[in-house]
């Protein structure tokens, strides 16, 4: 895969591509997970409890999911800014149609359609943002692509938290479509043609994971990593106010902790990747596995949820840049058809993580998704480790 432009614009052009691309990453991934941090006032002003609430993340991760092979394949000779500005005006419409539902059958429809665009963008994004650039700028392009999931977790989902304690969840929303349509006219004005270089039919795209062992192991990691991460932490608003005492705006300080978390593991995992990839993926779960039991024991304490959500910020930001460059690792040469098999096991895992832990939530308890989250992940740290001892084990028997 071609990771520049033919005849790359200034670089002060260049990189304002870049930026526009990391600011299109935090308008998606705010808008994926908004409702964490507004499950509770959702559900009381739409009259659901938050198992049920917690479907806006779950339909939205299974559009994302299953969709992104089948419509990455049919557009791929589209140009991409045109994709781009087209998955944009799906997101602004969406969230815009979300802030003045009147039910929530019409918001979970919203919710559903939006997550087909985001699924789309995180096929094609980091791969945009690496074309815009000269070849050897290429990883630094990709590294403040991704910089937009901090942003996102450090600044936005906390402000739409904040937002919502001074207005209303509606309110935030409607505020997100404007920024939706921003992006949008920033992608027209900055982002220059980028006709499609990766055409894969979708038999192709499906049998990459059949064909490619290494991919397919990293999407049976990820799969799981997700899928407890979110069985958790889409509850994670429940769960604090059921085990202590603490206010909404005690609730956006902690997101902004995880958050400036995630930034500080991104920031981390980008010079220890280049060290050893490998261990720092399986040191970041550990981490994961590390919060989530400090959250049990002691998140009902102040000082304990600061450490927890701290801890479980950080490493989940590494954990996320790392499964991105193992999936480079794994398929460099069709990178945006496995980056869209990459986000149909991420998306699908978002799904069935939040489903799972909300179907938890409402049978026993918010605390039993955080106890099923924390198993997930385990498991996900377990075949990592498993493996590498099963092949050091075999390696060893070979040697005189």
């Amino acid at each position: 895969m071609s990771t520049s432009v033919e005849t790359p614009a200034s670089t002060v052009k260049s990189w304002l591509g870049v930026a526009v691309i990391t600011a299109s990453l935090f308008t998606f991934v705010t808008t994926e997970l908004m409702p964490v941090g507004l499950l509770t006032p959702i559900g009381a002003s739409l009259g659901i409890s938050v198992g049920v609430a917690g479907l806006m993340v779950t339909l939205y991760g299974v559009s994302a999911g299953l969709g992104v092979p089948f419509i990455v394949a049919w557009t791929r000779r589209v140009n991409r800014r045109a994709l781009l500005s087209a998955l944009l005006t799906v997101l602004a419409i969406g969230n815009l149609i979300t802030a003045i539902s009147p039910n929530y059958p019409l918001v979970l429809t919203a919710r559903l359609l939006m997550g087909f665009a985001n699924g789309v963008f995180w096929a094609i994004g980091v791969s945009m943002a690496m074309r815009l650039v000269p070849q050897h700028r290429a990883g630094r392009a990709a590294a403040v692509a991704l910089s937009g999931i901090s942003i996102a977790t450090v600044a936005g989902i906390p402000l739409g938290t904040f937002l919502e304690s001074l207005t209303s969840w509606r309110t935030t929303f409607l505020i997100w479509s404007g920024l939706s349509a921003l992006v949008l006219v920033a992608v027209a004005a900055v982002v220059p043609s980028l006709p499609s270089s990766n055409a894969v039919p979708v038999r192709e795209v499906f049998a990459l994971p059949l064909k490619n062992i290494p991919l397919r192991l990293v999407m049976i990691t990820v799969a799981l990593y997700v899928l407890g991460h979110f069985a958790a932490y889409t509850f994670v608003r429940p769960f604090l106010e059921e085990n202590s005492s603490v206010t909404p705006g005690f609730i956006a300080t902690l997101l902004i902790v995880y958050g400036a978390g995630g930034a500080i593991g991104n920031f981390v995992a980008g010079y220890t990747t280049t060290l050893n990839l490998a261990a720092t993926f399986a040191i970041a779960r550990a981490g994961l596995v590390a919060a989530l039991l400090l959250l049990l024991t002691i998140g009902h304490t102040t000082p304990g949820a600061i450490i927890a959500l701290a801890l479980w910020g950080i490493s989940f930001g590494a954990a996320n840049l790392c499964q991105i460059n193992l999936t480079l690792a794994a398929a460099p040469n069709t990178f945006e058809a496995a980056m869209s098999i990459n986000t149909l096991a991420y998306n699908t895992s978002i799904a069935l993580g939040a489903l799972l832990g909300g179907l938890t939530a409402d049978q026993s308890s918010v605390t039993s998704a955080v106890y099923f989250g924390l198993a997930l992940t385990t498991a996900s740290l377990l075949t990592t480790l498993i493996r590498r001892r099963s092949s050091t084990t075999a390696t060893g028997a070979t040697q005189p």
